[in-house]
């Protein structure tokens, strides 16, 4: 077996496209498709979940000539419209993640939206009303999604690096920042099992506008915060970030 070359990885999130953006994004992509092997978009990829703001990104990205991966965030659902957004963008040729993985450059990426419920010992319980066991129902719904998406991706390729893409975070680390009274919306350490238990080699995820940049699972499993906010702050103004594997 040949000896698995690098690649190059941009990550975003939170681009919050709206229908005054057209033109605004082809120089920042045109800089990412110089600099990297391809794209990872991690939700919120529309500001008010119209389509046609999708249909913007979709032209913006059209040309770049690196593939592109994303999930969607809870922005992307506002209007109820995220079928409509998803196949925007994936007429567009990106890949849309929604408990499915693709194998890019011997590295495959699998990815879900995620959700909330909070982290470690503060993790809401599936106890009490409909409601809340419905809350906590859809992050262990997430959570299995992307175990599935990771379990085929080991069956089919077990030789090669995985990457996930979430919109929620899987841990507290990179949410610091935020109010506290916010967390059990920000993510779900529900997401952080699969994660760990099938050895991917990096996340990233968004969402978290005002948290941290990096964290880790169990101190080897590197979870990158790429909501624009954040970007911007540690990159002094630099719209992606690149990790290399």
């Amino acid at each position: 077996m040949s000896e698995r070359q690098t690649i190059k990885i941009a990550a975003m999130a939170d681009l919050h496209v709206k229908m005054s953006d057209k033109g605004k994004w082809k120089h920042c992509f045109n800089e990412i498709a110089e600099r990297a092997d391809v794209l990872v978009i991690c939700g919120d990829l529309t500001d008010t979940g119209d389509e046609e703001e999708a249909h913007i990104l979709a032209e913006e990205l059209h040309g770049i000539h690196v593939p592109a991966v994303a999930v969607l965030g809870n922005h992307d659902y506002e209007k109820g419209r995220h079928k409509l957004i998803r196949q925007a963008l994936f007429a567009g040729n990106v890949h849309m993640l929604d408990g499915e993985s693709v194998v890019i450059k011997d590295t495959g990426f699998a990815g879900v939206k995620g959700f909330g419920g909070g982290f470690d010992r503060y993790m809401l319980s599936m106890f009490g009303e409909d409601a809340m066991k419905a809350f906590v129902q859809e992050a262990v719904d997430e959570s299995m999604q992307l175990d599935r998406a990771l379990a085929r991706l080991e069956q089919e390729h077990p030789d090669i690096p995985k990457v996930a893409l979430l919109h929620y975070s899987p841990i507290a680390e990179t949410v610091k920042g935020e109010p506290i009274e916010i967390y059990p919306f920000l993510g779900s350490s529900l997401l952080a099992e699969p994660l760990q238990r099938r050895e991917v080699s990096a996340v990233f995820h968004g969402h978290a506008h005002a948290g941290q940049m990096l964290g880790n699972i169990s101190d080897k499993l590197p979870v990158y915060n790429v909501a624009l906010p954040v970007l911007r702050k540690h990159q002094q103004g630099l719209l992606f970030f690149t990790v290399e594997l």
